[in-house]
């Protein structure tokens, strides 16, 4: 079996991976990227945080994004029947980027591996990695082409960037309940003409169900007059309507009128999906001779757009602790990685758990707001779970706190 050797080996092209690849390359290392799809390929995850920026000019990728022409997003909007509420990204808590964009991941992917090859790193598309064995201080990787001869690849080191496919975390019997109930999301691209007054284009526009607190939908404008359209709910919610996809979407549409009298022109020209039981969490992020990034370790919930954010985040971390590592220096893989990371996903699920138990909304929607705290939840839903002069990322539990405060 042909044998090839390399500093690093990414699982994945996807954000997480084609932005370690970057990093990676800034420092020298050799690095292979194995991608099961070919680019570009449908994704969700399509409302980036302004937090993400900092990673993407991080890696020397910004200018690629911000010429590929995405919708620009300075913030986001929330609806509950009659009432609605904005936060702009810019009237922030914390330092840092206050916008972003909104992005077709097709595209938005296809542009981020176009960047690392350019830096590079070497991306195979329609490879799979079946195999792994660490043998310190690196790992063997068995790769299997859809087309042509298996191989094995001796690697430094290996990141798992792979996703949902969550690679390593099979091969390895890594995988554990998230804790999070069994939730489905249905979603579709559609040509949106929307005309509603005061619809704004640059913020992703979060509605909740009229009748259900844990029942919302997501509608994100891109710069083409299109738009993805989702909606969350427990599996059940779905089981128990009749009818295709789209039926059942556009069912639990009508029910929340100001959403469907805004999308009324809509011309739905895509194909309904489905994604269940997509929360996901794993016993360790890190093993000998690897590291999981963004989804391929845990994944909470799109409702506030995290996973693109936690997976750079996740991919600048590992970048730095492996410089430390390729130079010689000793390094801790759970205090320098893992619990920075989740120490994030901690705030973002504080955030989530308040979301469906209503909490939250009640305090969004509060009819005398205090400004300071606004702001301080505008950071971190800007992608700012990381800045520990937030109190409210200090201590999540504060939000528990304010939701008493806030209760009707």
């Amino acid at each position: 079996m042909h044998e090839e050797v390399v500093d690093v080996l990414i699982i994945g092209a996807g954000p997480a991976g084609a932005v370690a690849a970057g990093l990676l390359r800034k420092q020298g290392r050799s690095v292979l990227v194995i991608e099961k799809e070919q680019f570009p390929r449908f994704s969700i995850g399509e409302s980036l945080l302004p937090q993400s920026m900092t990673y993407l000019e991080e890696a020397g990728f910004l200018r690629d994004v911000v010429e590929a022409g995405f919708q620009y997003k300075n913030g986001a909007c929330f609806a509950r029947g009659e009432r609605t509420t904005s936060f702009d990204f810019r009237d922030k808590f914390s330092a840092g980027w206050g916008t972003t964009y909104q992005v077709q991941r097709a595209q938005f992917d296809d542009v981020l591996a176009r960047a690392a090859a350019r830096c590079g790193a070497e991306v195979r598309y329609r490879h799979q990695v079946v195999a792994f064995q660490a043998v310190p201080p690196g790992a063997w990787v068995a790769v299997a082409p859809l087309e042509g001869h298996a191989y094995r690849v001796k690697a430094g080191f290996v990141l798992d960037a792979s996703g949902f496919g969550r690679v390593l975390s099979r091969l390895l019997d890594l995988e554990t309940p998230s804790g999070f109930p069994l939730r489905t999301a249905y979603f579709t691209h559609v040509e949106d003409r929307i005309t509603t007054p005061g619809f704004d284009r640059n913020k992703i526009l979060i509605t909740t169900h009229p009748d259900h607190v844990d029942v919302w939908f997501w509608t994100i404008p891109f710069s083409n007059g299109r738009a993805s359209l989702g909606v969350v709910a427990r599996s059940e919610f779905f089981e128990a309507r009749e009818g295709s996809a789209l039926e059942r979407l556009q069912s639990i549409l009508s029910e929340a009128p100001h959403l469907a009298a805004s999308l009324k022109d809509a011309r739905w020209d895509t194909p309904v999906r489905s994604l269940a039981g997509y929360a996901a969490n794993v016993k360790a992020l890190w093993g000998e001779g690897f590291a999981l990034l963004g989804n391929a370790g845990e994944f909470l919930d799109p409702v506030f757009s995290s996973g693109v954010t936690i997976a750079l985040k996740s991919a600048s971390l590992a970048a730095a602790v492996l410089a430390r590592r390729f130079a010689g220096e000793p390094v801790n893989w759970q205090s320098e990685y893992a619990d920075p990371l989740r120490a994030g996903v901690n705030t973002f699920r504080a955030f989530v758990e308040s979301w469906y138990g209503g909490g939250f909304q009640d305090i969004i929607f509060h009819p005398s707001p205090s400004p300071d705290i606004r702001r301080m939840i505008a950071a971190i839903l800007a992608g700012y779970a990381w800045d520990r002069g937030n109190p409210y990322v200090a201590d999540p539990h504060r939000l528990g706190i304010l939701e008493q405060v806030c209760a009707p």
